[in-house]
């Protein structure tokens, strides 16, 4: 809730070939973009889990910078149902000469997001909201890509195969092979799992945080408090450090990143400690201006060709 000397308010932004998903621009994001290097133009969707402030102060700030760096694209902004009427204030808030294309998404129910990672973005992403357990209407999001295929070259030589007769098999899905038989790209390749990332921000224990974190690659997760203020965390809508490391590793998540840490703990060292007694995959204690990789395509998850 309070910033501290070494930490800024929320801010997330995954970046995803041309999709820039902004998640929560609490205060002072628009600095830390600049910090991080990160153009307003880059951002195609801003999601907002929920309207406190520490979640949604910065959008001004972005907004108004949309407008200043002269953003050709539509900006979709999705958020709760129940917090448009603060979404119209800030989005507003001061004079300025708003340029930025703005729509404005309530959500009212689970489901997928109109308009997946943003106009602005080419990459087919599909974006999905649940609701979860905080003490306000809150939303986690999950991001996945489709699955696609890789082609295998002994199969491709086989068929006879290569230069502009693969080109034309990855556009229209068929080809003639050098013998005059038709080739599917089916044949000649296997499927590449599409990655996923998901954000569960300010939350109890719940069942969307765990459909959430199926599988995903990446998972973004509040770790408000440790283990020791359970009873705090449960009422004030929160997760400890081992609760947020239990949803990834019951989830069967690859890469954990522990997030908007209590300004009650000074050692960030305790929420790896808690974290890993029950979690064992990649995991990250977020410091700002951190950049972490998606993992790697776990190509033991490709189907076998046929």
């Amino acid at each position: 809730m309070v910033p501290t000397r070494d930490r800024n308010h929320n801010g997330y932004l995954l970046r995803w070939d041309d999709a820039g998903i902004l998640v929560d621009p609490g205060e002072g994001t628009q600095r830390q973009m600049t910090r991080a290097g990160v153009s307003a133009s880059s951002v195609t969707r801003i999601a907002l889990t929920h309207l406190h402030g520490d979640h949604a102060l910065g959008l001004p700030g972005v907004v108004q910078r949309l407008s200043l760096d002269a953003v050709p694209h539509v900006v979709p902004v999705c958020f709760p149902a129940t917090g448009e009427p603060w979404v119209e204030r800030l989005v507003d808030a001061t004079v300025s000469h708003r340029a930025a294309r703005l729509d404005l998404q309530p959500l009212a129910a689970d489901g997928t997001v109109p308009g997946g990672p943003g106009p602005g973005a080419r990459t087919p992403l599909a974006v999905t909201a649940r609701r979860l357990d905080h003490t306000v209407e809150a939303f986690g999001y999950r991001v996945d890509e489709p699955d696609g295929r890789r082609l295998l070259p002994e199969r491709l030589a086989a068929a006879g195969l290569s230069g502009p007769a693969v080109g034309r098999l990855v556009a229209d899905g068929v080809a003639v092979g050098a013998d005059g038989r038709t080739v599917r790209v089916e044949d000649v390749s296997a499927v590449r799992p599409g990655q996923s990332a998901a954000f569960v921000l300010d939350t109890r224990l719940c069942d969307a945080a765990y459909a959430l974190a199926d599988g995903v690659d990446l998972l973004v997760i509040e770790s408000t408090f440790l283990e020791r203020d359970a009873d705090a965390a449960r009422h004030y809508g929160h997760l400890t450090a081992r609760q947020a490391a239990s949803v990834a590793a019951e989830a069967g998540v690859r890469s954990l990143v522990l997030t908007h840490f209590s300004q009650r703990y000074s050692d960030p060292l305790q929420f790896e400690r808690e974290a890993r007694e029950v979690f064992d995959g990649e995991l990250t204690v977020a410091q700002d201006l951190d950049r972490v990789p998606v993992p790697r395509r776990d190509v033991s998850r490709a189907a076998p060709p046929t």
